[in-house]
């Protein structure tokens, strides 16, 4: 059963029937919105990049996974691959995490959205993260990255250590930035 996040609403990663998820998956998807000219529409590519960042308790950062680091230091975060145009159907990029592998002076992944490209949220259209469920590939939570602007960078979801497991986060906190660098002190506000 899928979970529709509103922005600051947060959903407990423990099973249904107990214990609690071991391999998640976040996925990013978005279509570019096609570019009216004189001769009609065309479509346009935007360059989208899902980053996963690691942080202990004290806001350090531990570590990350981006289009430049396709896996964290010890292995627990994969990142599957960029994709530079937004094309095709569901997830256009994905991260992959083990958290039971995950490092225990990790306490918090923070996942964040932004347009290396430089256009802006007003060019991007139907834009989600979500969760989903590695073991059987159900969905757990869906967070809309709604509302377009002129920001060209999202801080789309945060897994924070909850006890023994774990919970997610909508943040949707618009930004701006290239790649994840610019985003670390608009980041550190949600720690």
């Amino acid at each position: 059963m899928t979970v529709s996040l509103n922005k600051g609403q947060t959903v407990s990663l423990t099973k249904a029937g107990g214990g609690t998820l071991s391999k998640v998956r976040m996925g990013l998807g978005w279509d570019a919105m096609k570019k009216k000219g004189m001769f009609g529409t065309r479509s346009q590519s935007i360059d989208l990049d899902a980053s996963a960042l690691l942080f202990d308790a004290t806001g350090k950062l531990v570590d990350q996974v981006w289009f430049s680091q396709l896996a964290s230091k010890d292995g627990s975060v994969h990142h599957t691959g960029d994709n530079r145009s937004g094309a095709g159907e569901g997830d256009d990029e994905s991260i992959k995490v083990d958290l039971s592998q995950v490092p225990s002076n990790v306490t918090t992944l923070v996942f964040t959205v932004n347009s290396f490209t430089g256009q802006n949220f007003s060019q991007i259209e139907n834009a989600f993260c979500r969760l989903i469920d590695e073991s059987n590939e159900s969905e757990i939570a869906r967070y809309e990255l709604t509302g377009s602007g002129t920001h060209t960078a999202q801080i789309m979801a945060k897994v924070t250590r909850d006890g023994s497991g774990w919970s997610m986060t909508a943040i949707g906190t618009p930004t701006s930035g290239r790649t994840f660098h610019d985003l670390l002190p608009a980041i550190t506000g949600i720690l």
